[in-house]
């Protein structure tokens, strides 16, 4: 049995202004239709493995479960909720003590990234058989990525000796500079580090135990109390903050490496166009270009350019005379970069986040387990937003203490609760909830219900909400 377990935790800050810390870039649809954890998800059919289990954080959790149920890789798997960031040695512990309470048996767990790209699937799933194989066995094996060039931006893993359809791991090495990159590739022996393994559960905490024992108790403490509500395991945070903070290159990997004798780790080569998708150079990279080397998205005119990333998510963008950069166009931000410059995009971040601005967390549309809003204006004492509701979504039971509400269906049905009172408000007609008083909006019908809503008041932000009931647990 292989359990797949997609590591989607992380921020994202390099793809800003597409991808921003409540949104980031494993949610967003980079180069296809489907987004990146919908892709790592749906490049495990056709091998056979059990529903992926997720790991990701609290403010992530309806994301995941509702791109995983939209891609129907949800029916019994299950979705942990990482307490706090911790790195991925004790996320995978989460998983493999969830694993094991779930199955009488020994799975093997398939550990990936939810914002990798990789074009070739097939020979991904070749590997991941490869790897089968080798776990089933009781190594730990990685998978490392053959080197298209010098990069700089990775760590490598330098091959030993050959192991069947596999080597093992002499040694892990961290990132080189260009001359030792280039001496890498020259002599074959190295591949990138790719972040991803496959091991048997009982395997992975073995070897925890003898090498993070501190590491592996706190994640059992956090496991023995843990609940389960609607879509998620949640482990018991108090015991998880005792937790340290490793990979797991460097508090299981590397110390096993360092028994030469042992032969548990082992490494299959990996080529099948992968790329962790880090920058928007190595999305240009990855994405299909038009003759000019444009990788272009949205509406999107250009006259002599070339060698560039453009991508426009709401307004025209228009570029003359442009080489080698990137122009990113969201909802409320534009970014534009030298290509050869973009790992300086966290430091526009930085700012934001010293600023303490909305743009390093939130687009100017919010998702959120009942559908989503779209600030579509906003001003002195007044704020516009467009309010989506799928079907049988039901907002919290709430009060505002500072705003008063004008609510306009555009189209469905909207099922108000204004203090006492029930009600329903038909396509183009109208309610107003005044400030103070309890109110609740549900959908009850079969299509989406779409609203414009109207603030008014002395103050306008998402905090200025009291809920007293709430279908999806919020507090």
């Amino acid at each position: 049995m292989i359990i797949p377990v997609v590591m989607a935790g992380g921020s994202g800050t390099r793809l800003w202004p597409m991808s921003r810390s409540l949104y980031p870039k494993q949610f967003l649809s980079l180069l296809n239709d489907a987004t990146m954890l919908q892709d790592t998800c749906g490049r495990l059919a056709g091998l056979e493995t059990n529903a992926p289990m997720v790991i990701c954080g609290e403010d992530h959790r309806f994301t995941v479960a509702e791109q995983l149920r939209t891609l129907n890789a949800g029916s019994n798997g299950k979705i942990v909720l990482e307490p706090a960031g911790r790195n991925t040695a004790p996320a995978v512990a989460l998983a493999a003590l969830q694993a094991t309470r779930d199955n009488d048996s020994d799975p093997l767990l398939l550990i990936l990234a939810a914002d990798h790209a990789i074009t070739n699937v097939d020979a991904f799933q070749v590997a991941v058989k490869k790897a089968a194989a080798h776990a089933e066995t009781g190594k730990l094996v990685t998978f490392g990525i053959v080197p298209t060039g010098p990069e700089t931006g990775y760590g490598y893993i330098r091959q030993g000796d050959v192991e069947g359809d596999a080597y093992q791991i002499a040694e892990f090495v961290e990132k080189p500079d260009q001359d030792t990159a280039e001496k890498y590739l020259s002599s074959g022996n190295y591949v990138w580090n790719s972040g991803m393994f496959m091991f048997k559960a009982s395997r992975y905490l073995e070897e925890l135990k003898k090498h993070r024992p501190d590491m592996l108790a706190a994640c059992e403490q956090s496991m023995s109390n843990a609940t389960e509500d609607v879509d998620f395991v949640r482990p018991d945070k108090e015991a998880f903050l005792a937790c340290p903070d490793d990979s797991i290159d460097y508090a299981v990997m590397e110390p096993l490496c360092s028994d030469a004798a042992s032969g548990h780790a082992v490494v299959v080569p990996l080529d099948c166009g992968w790329s962790d998708v880090g920058s928007w150079s190595a999305l240009w990279d990855v994405s299909t270009k038009d003759d000019n080397g444009n990788a272009l998205h949205g509406d999107v005119l250009t006259h002599d350019t070339r060698n560039s990333y453009i991508r426009s998510d709401s307004k025209l963008v228009a570029t003359i005379g442009l080489d080698n950069v990137i122009v990113v166009e969201s909802d409320d931000a534009i970014m534009i970069a030298s290509k050869d410059r973009v790992q300086d995009v966290k430091k526009i971040v930085e700012q934001l986040k010293q600023a303490e601005r909305s743009e390093a967390q939130l687009h100017r549309k919010v998702y959120r387990p009942w559908g989503f809003y779209d600030s579509i204006d906003n001003g002195d004492r007044f704020q516009v937003k467009r309010i989506v509701v799928k079907p049988g979504g039901k907002l919290s039971l709430q009060m505002h203490h500072h705003r008063a509400e004008h609510w306009i269906v555009v189209s469905g049905t909207a099922e108000v609760t204004k203090g006492e009172e029930v009600f329903l408000v038909s396509e183009n007609e109208s309610t107003y909830i005044p400030l103070g008083v309890t109110h609740r909006l549900f959908n009850p019908g079969a299509i989406p219900l779409e609203m414009i809503e109207v603030q008014s008041g002395s103050y306008l932000g998402e905090d200025d909400i009291v809920r007293f009931e709430d279908t999806y647990g919020r507090g």
